[in-house]
């Protein structure tokens, strides 16, 4: 299902040549309406689904066809939202199961901002009804589901990109472009990334009553049935291993994958990871608080670190990556870099760039991430010339699906106490049975775990 039609190709023209132009997302751009706009659906009405909709709506002429959520109060209230964001002014039809939606509409766009237990499911089948997907890191919950979104991309033709948007950060383009393409680091032999956020949700709320306004059993999906103990949106899921892979999945696949885009690096040669609940022990939380992780190249070792509890190392970056050169280091976030040199030279420092001005809707936004709102605006700009010229995106699925499947492992050397070979072209983990049974994770029935070869 092909729409794009002179006038919006006309415009991505125009968008990625000021793209190009203004690597400091500096753009203006006067949008050409097409003939047809976009047809849009999103499933995950919460938090990061609304605010990737509204950065589409911001930068092309779409229609807002449907939104699925399993959340009636969460879906109505973003209806509500959409009708006043989109140009017009309608009020997009409601859906509480995803395959409906899909099933009722031809869409061209459907984005993607569920639990992480529910990417793999609702992309296949999103492609399978010929729409090109915006999917939320990371893409899956384990190596087979990633395994099987690539796959399923490939086979049906459509260009799947994911919201791992610091390759769209206006700064760290810069300094792919300006430092590390440009040679001042020399060669890079040692890459440290980290995060040291309180962002491990601990606590132990009573089981409940399940609110009439919410599809538990749905909501669930292929995932473990927890007891039902209040509301898991926002950041109640993630302190779980039944939805996710913990903060390794949550944020080190940022940082990972930008260091794996910044030195043009593919697959790891080998994972180690070591690493448990040491000091937050009080709650329900399942996830590790303190995790190490390696991730091995050839003459290179990216190492990760993250600790729920305590200071950070260096308080100015408390989640980011530094490239150790022989020339240089350049320490990153999303929030500013800095390039030191070894002996004499300059040093150079950038800030994220905000956009305050040209999108005063911003401002108004309820939990809107400013700092990262230029970033995805660019993202959804390559996504959309990705489409239009039947090329991959910047963060095709394939990246993501490398920077998913390493976290991933990361965790299993952790839980298996070894180190990890991935092969993936054989999709399989290298001389160890017992950690190949763990690259998929059952699924709850009556829902049935993709396979990669029968997509």
């Amino acid at each position: 299902m092909e729409t794009f039609n002179i006038n919006r190709r006309h415009f991505l023209k125009g968008a990625s040549a000021m793209l190009a132009l203004n690597t400091l997302g500096l753009y203006g751009l006067d949008l050409i309406n097409p003939l047809e706009p976009l047809r849009v659906g999103l499933i995950g009405t919460g938090w990061y689904g609304k605010s990737d909709l509204f950065r589409l709506i911001q930068v092309v002429p779409v229609e807002v066809i449907a939104l699925c959520d399993v959340d009636k109060n969460m879906l109505n209230a973003a209806a509500k939202l959409v009708s006043q964001r989109q140009k017009s002014g309608k009020t997009p039809k409601l859906y509480g199961d995803y395959r409906k939606m899909l099933a009722e509409n031809k869409l061209d766009i459907v984005l993607i901002g569920t639990p992480d237990h529910w990417h793999a499911l609702q992309t296949i089948e999103a492609v399978k009804a010929g729409a090109h997907v915006y999917v939320q890191k990371p893409i899956s919950v384990d190596v087979m589901e990633g395994e099987a979104m690539v796959a399923a991309a490939r086979k049906y033709n459509r260009v799947v990109q994911v919201g791992t948007q610091r390759k769209s950060t206006p700064h760290l383009i810069d300094a792919k472009k300006n430092i590390v393409d440009a040679g001042l680091l020399g060669k890079v032999s040692h890459v440290e990334m980290c995060c040291y956020f309180h962002m491990r949700n601990n606590g132990n709320p009573p089981v409940e009553p399940v609110p009439d306004f919410l599809d538990y059993e749905m909501w669930t999906g292929p995932a473990p049935m927890r007891p039902y103990d209040g509301l898991p949106h926002i950041r109640w899921w993630r302190t779980f291993k039944e939805y996710g892979n913990g903060i390794m999945g949550d944020m080190c696949v940022h940082m990972f994958d930008t260091v794996r885009w910044m030195l043009k690096l593919g697959w790891p040669n080998s994972i180690e990871s070591t690493g448990g609940i040491y000091v937050q022990k009080e709650g329900k939380s399942n996830i590790p608080d303190t995790q190490s992780a390696i991730f091995k190249y050839d003459e290179l070792n990216c190492v990760w670190q993250h600790r729920s509890w305590g200071t950070p190392a260096n308080p100015d970056y408390p989640w980011s990556f530094t490239l150790f050169g022989e020339k240089g280091t350049l320490i990153a976030s999303t929030m500013r870099y800095d390039f030191v040199p070894f002996g004499d030279g300059p040093k150079i420092h950038k800030d994220v760039v905000f956009e305050k001005e040209k999108y005063p809707e911003d401002l108004t936004e309820e939990r809107i991430e400013l700092n990262a709102a230029p970033a995805t605006r660019l993202h959804m700009l390559d996504f959309l010339e990705a489409i239009d010229k039947k090329s991959r995106p910047v963060a095709d699925i394939e990246e993501g699906h490398i920077s998913t499947a390493s976290c991933i492992l990361a965790n299993l050397s952790m839980e298996t106490g070894r180190e990890l070979v991935y092969d993936p072209k054989k999709r399989q983990i290298v001389g160890d049975k017992a950690a190949n049974g763990l690259l998929v994770r059952p699924y709850r029935k009556p829902w049935v775990h993709p396979d990669p070869n029968k997509v």
